[in-house]
């Protein structure tokens, strides 16, 4: 099984004719993504990446030609928002937004609107999701990931790929990672998707990668502790950041109390899930969990 898309996902890009549009849909369709259209407002009817994808004016065009019901999105921060509610009334189930830089103003009402029409949005400026071997919808490397057992969700881009590396260097493989982004309003949280991955048959056990600043590794530990029947390996990034500077992310900062890093990881432990002092030691630690 698989969280969220799989092989039979029907996927559209917004914003396929442009650069990054453009590499990564070609990167996902050698990974062997189902995309069966892209959408481009004033470049409908043509087709692009050597004729293998039509491009429509619209989503809703693009649903009404290729049933198409999963979107992922490569526009400019001022339009993106503007993208993921089209998608979101034309009817797409999931969509993920990889664009950085969405202001949050325009993203607390994407927030709403998306959850009025029962949609599952990713991101923003996330690196999208895999499912290994049969769907990878956005922009993290295809290769590092080893078909298996293991969820993956992490704010972070790049310690996604070093978990999943991590994992495969002790013999574990994924059934799907996520990169949910680290901005202060998202789409999916990392609670939703411990309910996903502990619904899922194939999942054996979870790496969540958190870092400072906010709740939602918090709130995520303490639905697993009492909802959560699989082991959970947690990595908190941030460990030596000042109090009130900004690292990386615009939601990582951390302004006192439970935010920090060593806070979250303390709360995370009396929840029960194994925390990783270093990125390092997720694999081997989760090995270690999996056979107990």
């Amino acid at each position: 099984m698989s969280i969220l898309v799989n092989k039979d996902s029907k996927i559209v890009v917004q914003g396929i004719t442009g650069s990054e549009g453009q590499f990564h849909t070609e990167q996902m369709l050698d990974y062997g993504t189902n995309i069966v259209g892209g959408v481009t407002p004033g470049k409908g009817g043509q087709t692009t990446l050597q004729n293998q994808v039509p491009v429509f004016n619209s989503v809703e065009e693009a649903i009404s030609n290729t049933k198409a019901d999963t979107s992922i999105i490569f526009v400019p921060p001022l339009f993106a928002a503007e993208a993921i509610i089209e998608a979101s009334y034309a009817g797409i189930s999931v969509i993920v937004c990889i664009t950085e830089g969405v202001p949050i103003h325009d993203m607390v009402k994407v927030k709403n609107i998306v959850k009025q029409n029962n949609t599952r949005l990713i991101g923003p400026n996330c690196p999208g999701i895999i499912t290994v071997d049969e769907c990878k919808l956005g922009i993290m490397p295809g290769f590092i990931c080893k078909k298996g057992n293991i969820g993956v969700v992490s704010k972070s881009g790049t310690l996604t790929y070093e978990a999943i590396d991590q994992l495969v260097n002790v013999g574990l493989g994924q059934t799907t990672a996520i990169g949910i982004g680290g901005d202060p309003i998202i789409g999916t949280t990392m609670k939703d998707c411990l309910q996903l991955f502990e619904n899922d048959n194939e999942t054996e056990g979870v790496v969540i990668i958190g870092e400072i600043g906010g709740q939602m590794e918090i709130e995520a530990a303490r639905w697993a502790k009492d909802n959560m029947s699989k082991p959970i390996i947690g990595f908190i990034a941030g460990q030596t950041a000042p109090p009130g500077r900004r690292m990386g992310h615009a939601g990582a900062i951390v302004s006192g109390g439970d935010d920090t890093a060593e806070a979250k990881m303390t709360i995370l432990s009396e929840c029960g899930i194994s925390v990783a002092e270093s990125v390092a030691d997720i694999g081997e630690l989760m090995k270690k969990t999996i056979k107990n």
